[in-house]
This record gives C-alpha cells, sequence and structure tokens, in this order.
C-alpha cells in the first residue's frame, strides 16, 4: 500500500478516534469527598437535596447515620465519608449536609458528601480502568476514572457499593468493605425503637405538610392521637405522606368553634371559667386571632362577664388578609341569640355595635416579635402554640407570664396543656389557666 495510503488511513483513524472521545453518551453528577473529585452516573441518581436532623437508629453501622423520611418515604442514609474511612469534617447537629439520593433497582438510599458540583458530561469512551493509584477507597467500588476540564474524576460504581444480595432479597441485605450487613428491613434495623422511629417521622411530616409542632403543650394529645391513628391504619403505613393525610391527623385536635362565631355553649363556657377582676380597666391579648371570629366572640363574652369594665382587646396576627378584613366583618342573620344584644342590621348583614367594635385593636404583628402591651389580666392564644416550634413555645409561654399580671389568665387551645408554672382553672370545654 502506498505511503500516501497509509498516511490517509492514520489520518481517519484519528479522526474517528477523535469523534468517539467527542461524543457525549455518559452523564455523571460529580461531587467531593476529603478534597478529591468524584462522580456517580446520572442515571442512579433520583435527586440531589440539603438535609438534616436524620432519625438516628440505635445498633446501626457506623457509615448509617440514620433513616430520613423523604415527603413520606423512610430513606437509609449512609455517610460515604465514614463508608470509605475517609476524613469527615464535624458539623452542629442542626447543620445541612448535602445529600445525594441514589436509587438501585428499587431500592432508595440517601449518600451524604463534602459538596456537589454539577452534571458533567463526557465521552464512555474515555473512562479509564481503575487503578489502585486513584482515590482512597477500594478499587473494586470503583468503575473508572476520567478526566474533564483540567479535573480527574473517581467515578463510583454504586451499584456494586449498593448491591443487594438476591437470595435474602427479603431483608434487604447489602454489603460493604468488610463484608458486614448494611441495609436490612426496616424492622430489623429498628428493633423495639420501631414505634419510636414512626411517631418521629410522624412529628417531622405534620411539621412539613402544616407546620404543627410537636411540643410540650401538645405532646399529651400526640400521644393519643398516634395511637388512634395506629389503629385506624391497621397494616398499613402510618407515615404521612401528602398534606391531606396530615389534616386528618390533625382531626380533633381543634378548639370548638374554630374560624366561626362561637356557639352559645361555648361562650358560656368562657365566661364561667373567666376569673374575677377587681380593676375598672382590663386588658386582653389575642394573638393569632386570624379572621377575628373568636375576638369578636371574645368581646362580648367579656362585656357580659365584666359589664362594668372598660376593655381594651389587642388581637394580632401575621396573616395581612386575614387582619385587614377582621374590622369589617359583617354576620349572617342565623348567628347565635348570645350576640343579638351586641348587633345591629346593616345593608350588607349583621355588624357588631360601636361599643364592642371601639373595644378590639385589630394589628398585622408577628407574634414572636416583640410587642408593647400594658400589663394583661387575660390572653387568648387558642391552638396557636402548636404551631410554633417548640423552642418558640417555650419561649412564647415565659412571654406570656412576664406579660400577665398577678392573677392574669390564659386560654389555651382544647388540646394543649400549659405545664409547669401554670394552674389549670378551666372546664372540661374551655382549656384555661392561671400562673403561679
Amino acid at each position: 500500500m502506498p505511503a500516501q495510503t497509509l498516511e490517509q488511513h492514520a489520518t481517519a483513524d484519528s479522526a474517528e478516534s477523535a469523534k468517539k472521545a467527542d461524543k457525549v453518551d455518559f452523564k455523571m453528577v460529580t461531587f467531593s469527598l476529603a478534597g478529591k473529585e468524584y462522580g456517580i452516573d446520572i442515571m442512579s441518581v433520583k435527586e440531589i437535596a440539603k438535609a438534616g436532623r436524620f432519625t438516628y437508629v440505635p445498633n446501626a453501622a457506623p457509615f448509617v447515620r440514620g433513616v430520613y423520611n423523604l415527603r413520606g418515604d423512610i430513606i437509609s442514609v449512609i455517610d460515604l465519608r465514614i463508608f470509605f474511612h475517609l476524613p469527615a469534617e464535624r458539623k452542629q447537629e442542626e447543620a445541612l449536609e448535602s445529600l445525594i439520593i441514589l436509587k438501585v433497582d428499587e431500592h432508595v438510599f440517601g449518600v451524604i458528601v463534602d459538596g456537589i458540583d454539577k452534571v458533567v458530561g463526557i465521552s464512555s469512551a474515555s473512562i479509564q480502568p481503575p487503578h489502585p493509584i486513584f482515590g482512597d477507597i477500594n478499587v473494586k467500588y470503583i468503575k473508572g476514572i476520567v478526566e474533564n476540564s483540567g479535573k480527574l474524576y473517581i467515578i463510583l460504581d454504586v451499584e456494586r457499593i449498593f448491591t443487594l444480595d438476591r437470595a435474602e432479597a427479603p431483608a434487604q441485605k447489602a454489603v460493604y468493605d468488610k463484608g458486614e450487613e448494611f441495609e436490612r428491613t426496616e424492622r430489623e434495623l429498628l428493633g423495639q425503637n420501631a414505634a419510636d422511629v414512626a411517631a418521629s417521622f410522624v412529628k417531622e411530616t405534620l411539621a412539613a405538610f402544616r407546620g404543627f409542632h410537636v411540643g410540650a403543650v401538645n405532646s399529651a394529645w400526640f400521644e393519643r392521637r398516634l395511637e388512634e391513628w395506629r389503629g385506624l391504619r391497621k397494616n398499613e403505613d402510618m407515615q404521612l405522606r401528602e398534606a391531606s393525610e396530615a389534616d386528618q391527623f390533625l382531626e380533633g385536635f381543634w378548639s370548638p368553634c374554630t374560624s366561626v362565631l362561637w356557639d352559645e355553649d361555648y361562650a358560656k363556657a368562657v365566661e364561667a371559667v373567666l376569673p374575677d377582676i377587681e380593676t375598672k380597666n382590663i386588658n386582653v391579648w389575642n394573638p393569632g386571632c386570624g379572621k377575628g371570629y373568636e375576638t369578636w366572640s371574645l368581646a362580648c363574652v367579656m362585656r357580659r362577664r365584666y359589664p362594668e369594665a372598660r376593655i381594651k382587646i389587642w388581637a394580632n396576627d401575621s396573616d395581612l388578609l386575614a387582619i385587614s378584613m377582621a374590622p369589617n366583618m359583617v354576620f349572617p342573620e342565623n348567628v347565635p341569640t348570645y350576640y343579638s344584644e351586641y348587633l345591629v342590621k346593616g345593608r350588607n348583614g349583621l355588624a357588631f355595635v360601636q361599643s364592642i367594635r371601639d373595644s378590639i385593636f385589630f394589628e398585622f404583628h408577628d407574634i414572636m416579635n416583640p410587642s408593647t402591651l400594658p400589663p394583661l389580666d387575660l390572653i387568648l392564644c387558642r391552638d396557636v402554640l402548636s404551631f410554633l416550634p417548640a423552642i418558640d413555645q417555650k419561649r412564647l409561654l415565659g412571654d406570656f407570664s412576664e406579660k400577665l399580671k398577678p392573677n392574669g389568665a390564659v386560654l389555651a387551645g382544647s388540646n394543649e396543656r400549659l405545664g409547669e408554672g401554670w394552674t389549670a382553672i378551666g372546664s372540661e370545654a374551655v382549656s384555661a389557666y392561671r400562673k403561679d
């Protein structure tokens, strides 16, 4: 064959090789571990996230950080740094970790890495075989090595890392460096703590879906409701996978007459538990008043209970639309007769008389921000504490105690208990407390 033909063939081969190298047929999610760059086939990646507050699992392998509620699905979370015996920065308990959610066969895992970079597209032809000189991990878990844009990436073989033993599929077993068991069934993994972990996830999803936080004020109700829920679901999964299930769980929590004017029975029950107040100037705070139904109800109850007093009610809410509509509310004619003497008929319906209107000051305000109020005789705060994190529940109760006069009282939600520092003065229908 002539020399020119050989040269032409060589050029053609070179062009073909370059063409293969330029063909992007493999994408990987890149991340860092202990200062080195790694990649995982994007086809194994379900999503990436920032997460924290993993639920601890007793007696699990050291690299199992715990389990995590991923929108209702309980997944195991593995710290890849500990898995591969790499140095890991110790973070605060509340700090968020970089999490890659992997799907291997039908199983979903979360893996913690130092940092997640980007998606990189390469040619599979450019991937070189693994070699022990690369990386600080066992070569059997490396799919290959590739160079891209001046960086050397170690591509992990997640199928090998999380390989399931088909012969023991019901137990969901996998191997890691020392051949010990990695993934077990939830029952085996949690053992006698299964109920505690299930309860923990229900708490987390109530907070995520509806902002309801289980703390000292509502823990007794939560435990009762959890047992009811367990019975209702029977053999079904107890977890709350969507907002509608969180709403179902919270059925029965709300105080009577929520988002409506109090009916006559409840209004009289509140009137009966209100303490004797000798002063002629009575100051009331109603944080979280919403659209104002309970504020208007309370104003009438107090006018009946303290007919000679000058009553001032500060009603606050952080819902700007609700608080802006509250002062001008009108009502249909079928309101409870308890309020008849305090209502006048207008063009659009019934409205409260001026003396009741003058006793209420509606204002936009976040309950956790400082407020300048005079010493208070009464605080109406039904079901509001439960929608604050536990630490803020405690903080707000401290604020209540400081603002109340010595004989002052709090009307809390029907399923809220104020605990230490408070004495119950309520009835079966009304949850009321006087500070000690």
